[in-house]
């Protein structure tokens, strides 16, 4: 069955089966490195590290954090100086399923310095505690006291607040706790849920106050304390496996007497196969409603107050079924559901080898079938419109109705296009094979910088990210995570990807400044941030921190992501005068990110524009165009090289594959790629941006991007686009000392005899006159209107990008002294801070 995703709307109020109890009892101890790999909880979002503390019983299983330097679940959690979270829980699973998906619990917005965590009871009675306090001293007067209170037979943890005003002043607080990354969740009854990022991991959470542990409940989340009153209340955090089982076991705990048990059997009417991957949404209202999920065996036991409950009973593919259920006080309720056959769209997609491959399909709507929602954005197995998977084996289900049915493997194979009507009940099978049609020997499509759930900033599964990268083609991406020394590899390995994508561990170091990317790294899983350094402010700081970290290794790599060009090159503290930015910067980094996501300006005119302010409105900004301004300071001989990345966050919208940068390498197999070559090819500016087309340049001498050429006033200059099935180009132009020379700009209208309309688009010898030293680059791109990436990538973000590729600067000696950059501006001073709009529009305009 393929792994349905819901749209993030659902949510009910169920309590789904209860796991068997281990045998285990209740206990609380503390993480060492001698039990750490053995006893952490583990799950999507397990966050613990040596010095935490671990309390669990025979169902669920639980991390405090520890009193420890920096202590953060991860980047996210949270920003600031006081963005510290000891003594908050930071993951919460079922026992059996090692299934965390809570980034953090932050009982009454806990945050900051502690003076202690600690255990108070280590389960030999019966029951373990483990304690937080914050002393008044520390925080102003205000005391706080947080307990993690567990018993056996719990299906969550008890957690008792209790904070005192201690000094001289009336004292306002806050009893709302703060948790995250959820995005789907609501409340019922009084009972906060949230569901887990997927669906399909079936994992959710619920808490409501409850009155125990000496606590009251509290009239409203926000007090004004007394000097000398204080305040104490509880709530009761349950998980299960799902929002809806686990808003039942909070019911059942403030009140089980007023609980029915309702018991839902979902099973397919004609083989009578259980359905176990559809759900049930249950509520009373329409704002008040919860979903659950069936287990293995298509069944969901959900605890229940005593009411009348409308049910929806879904799969995608099938047709639901609603009905309305009364559920008395102490009654069982049985209900079983026979829904009608799977329509849906099986794939067997193989490469000319015959080797099934990773690849991504979409289905988008026709005519007057809805549009498809397949699941969130961060998941690749269904993110709405699209379906990203490891192998070229899978089936997707699919709504009755009629769709366009897209298969791509990245920009160097062929697609696949079909237009399918479904019936109902129907499986419709696409079984094609798509073929390399790009050839690109010596080159291999890397990605530099992207993102999954431990970077903090996102919750796009590791897997999830991985299965995007490979459907993508891309053959080489090191691990970047924000602020954590992370590996990909063990997943790599799990989903069988190792012979199309390789890794090396890294990471992202981030701040509220310039932000790096450097590999390799070596992860170490039981420390704070996995053995990272923490982020400076002085951007030289940092890269001398990453070159030398964990040893001096003279490969690493080293780059700075999305640059703000004129603070870190030409105006350092945005004054409005050129003090030559961050002195040496440039040297002490490999790469820099002209493209980053977003749509190629390095055929800018100018090296700012002026546009719309994010939130939108009639006034307009000043907006600098980072490609135009490295063209600039190529010209003073600024010397780290131009890559292309995706910096995705998400799978559908921002995800990989709209830009890529191709590397000279030995090896065309992703297994054998040496993560040494890549770097000293990448530092040595043998590199190739491209968001698909293919791009090859080469001098009569055979040197290509990143290489030095001594040439006497002619150039030969060997360019070769090839493009695939889907993408197309009808512009060259050469960009001499980052001009664009206009005997240098060829297009498919006014020079129709240089252009091809198979893969290969351009194959021609240039002749360039050249009277002093120059830097080469040549832009290919599809300039017309209907030339997009949107056949390749459709609902997704990356649609409207142009087809486009260019090279790292070829460099040409033309009197034998050497390369010497010629100091040009383009036309303009090189931008400094403070720019007006004013100012900006009176330089636009005199040009």
């Amino acid at each position: 069955m393929s792994r349905h995703l819901w749209s993030p709307l659902l949510i009910a109020l169920s309590l789904s089966a209860l796991p068997a109890p281990d045998a285990r009892a209740v206990e609380a101890f503390e993480l060492g490195e001698s039990n750490f790999t053995a006893e952490r909880p583990g799950g999507k979002e397990a966050d613990s590290i040596v010095g935490d503390f671990v309390i669990r019983n025979d169902r669920v299983s639980a991390v405090i954090s520890g009193n420890l330097p920096l202590r953060r679940a991860n980047m996210s959690t949270f920003y600031g100086d006081d963005g510290i979270t000891p003594g908050c829980l930071y993951d919460l699973t079922l026992l059996d399923r090692n299934n965390d998906q809570i980034t953090i619990f932050s009982p009454s917005g806990q945050r900051g310095a502690v003076n202690y965590v600690r255990i108070v009871k280590d389960g030999k009675d019966g029951e373990a505690v483990i304690e937080t306090f914050v002393s008044a001293a520390k925080a102003g007067g205000l005391s706080r006291r947080h307990e993690y209170r567990l018993k056996d037979g719990w299906d969550g943890l008890l957690i008792v607040t209790t904070l005192a005003n201690e000094g001289t002043e009336p004292k306002k607080v806050t009893l709302t706790d703060s948790t995250t990354q959820m995005r789907s969740k609501g409340v019922v009854n009084g009972i906060n849920w949230a569901d887990a990022v997927d669906p399909a991991d079936r994992c959710g959470y619920a808490h409501a106050w409850v009155a125990e542990g000496g606590a009251e409940l509290p009239k409203a989340n926000d007090h004004t304390l007394a000097p000398g009153e204080s305040i104490t209340v509880a709530r009761f955090l349950a998980v299960a496996t799902s929002p809806a089982a686990a808003v039942g076991l909070v019911e059942t705990r403030r009140n089980a007497a007023a609980t029915g048990t309702l018991t839902v059997t979902m099973k397919d009417e004609k083989s009578g196969a259980a359905i176990t991957d559809g759900r049930v949404v249950i509520g009373t209202a329409p704002d008040r409603i919860v979903p659950a999920y069936p287990d293995d065996s298509g069944q969901i036991t959900l605890a229940v107050p005593a009411g009348t409950y409308l049910l929806s009973v879904e799969d995608i593919g099938r047709t639901w079924i609603e009905d309305r259920v009364e559920i008395a006080a102490g009654a069982n309720v049985a209900k079983d559901y026979a829904l009608g056959a799977e329509s849906g769209v099986a794939f067997a997609i193989t490469d000319d080898q015959g080797r099934s491959i990773p690849c991504k399909a979409q289905f988008n709507a026709l005519g007057d079938t809805p549009k498809v929602n397949l699941g969130p954005t961060d998941r690749a197995r269904g993110c709405v419109d699209q379906y990203l998977s490891e192998t070229g084996a899978f089936r997707v289900a699919l709504p009755p109705g009629s769709y366009e049915v897209i298969v791509t493997r990245g920009p160097e194979h062929s697609h696949y296009r079909e237009e399918i009507t479904l019936a109902a009940g129907q499986t419709h099978t696409v079984k094609t094979t798509l073929k390399r049609l790009v050839q690109t020997p010596g080159w291999v499509a890397v990605d530099y910088h992207s993102h999954s759930t431990p970077s903090g900033d996102n919750t796009c599964g590791t897997d999830d990210r991985l299965i995007n990268l490979a459907a993508e083609h891309v053959e080489f991406a090191p691990t970047t995570e924000h602020n954590r020394l992370y590996d990909w590899l063990p997943h790599i390995e799990r989903l069988g990807l190792t012979p199309y994508l390789k890794t090396i561990p890294g990471m992202e170091l981030t701040g509220s400044g310039a932000h790096f990317n450097s590999f390799p790294l070596q992860p170490e899983p039981s420390r704070q941030d996995g053995g990272a350094p923490v982020w400076k402010k002085d951007p030289r700081l940092n890269a001398i921190t990453l070159r030398d970290w964990q040893g001096a290794e003279p490969d690493r790599w080293i780059h700075v992501n999305h640059p703000d060009m004129i603070e870190n090159f030409i105006d350092r503290d945005k004054d409005g005068r050129a003090d030559g930015g961050f002195a040496y910067f440039g040297g002490l980094i490999d790469g820099l990110e002209s493209q980053n996501y977003s749509t190629s300006d390095i055929l800018a005119d100018a090296p700012y524009r002026l546009t719309a302010p994010r939130g939108g409105g009639l006034a307009r900004v000043v907006s600098p165009i980072r490609e135009f301004i490295w063209l600039q300071l190529l010209n003073q001989g600024l010397s780290p090289r131009a890559i292309a990345v995706s910096d995705a966050h998400h799978v559908h919208g921002n995800g990989v594959g709209g830009w890529r940068t191709y590397v000279q390498s030995s090896t065309d197999e992703p297994e054998k790629i040496d993560w040494r070559e890549l770097s000293r090819n990448s530092k040595a500016g043998r590199m190739i941006l491209s968001t698909g087309p293919y791009l090859e340049v080469t001098t009569g001498a055979g040197i290509h991007a990143g290489g030095l050429d001594r040439v006497s006033g002619e150039v030969a200059l060997k360019v070769r686009v090839q493009c695939t099935d889907w993408l197309d180009i009808d512009r060259v132009q050469v960009l001499v000392n980052g001009r664009q020379a206009p005997e240098y700009n060829y297009t498919r209208e006014k020079n129709p005899e240089m252009f091809q309309d198979g893969v290969v688009k351009f194959d021609q010898t240039l002749k360039l006159s050249l009277q002093q030293d120059a830097h080469l680059i040549v832009v290919a791109i599809g300039q017309g209107e209907s030339l997009s990436l949107k056949t390749g990538f459709g609902s997704s973000g990356q649609s409207p990008l142009k087809p486009i590729a260019y090279n790292n600067p070829i460099f040409i000696d033309v009197d034998g002294g050497g390369f010497q950059p010629n100091g040009d501006t383009l036309g303009y001073d090189l931008p400094v801070g403070g720019l007006t709009v004013d100012a900006v529009k009176k330089q636009l305009g005199e040009k």
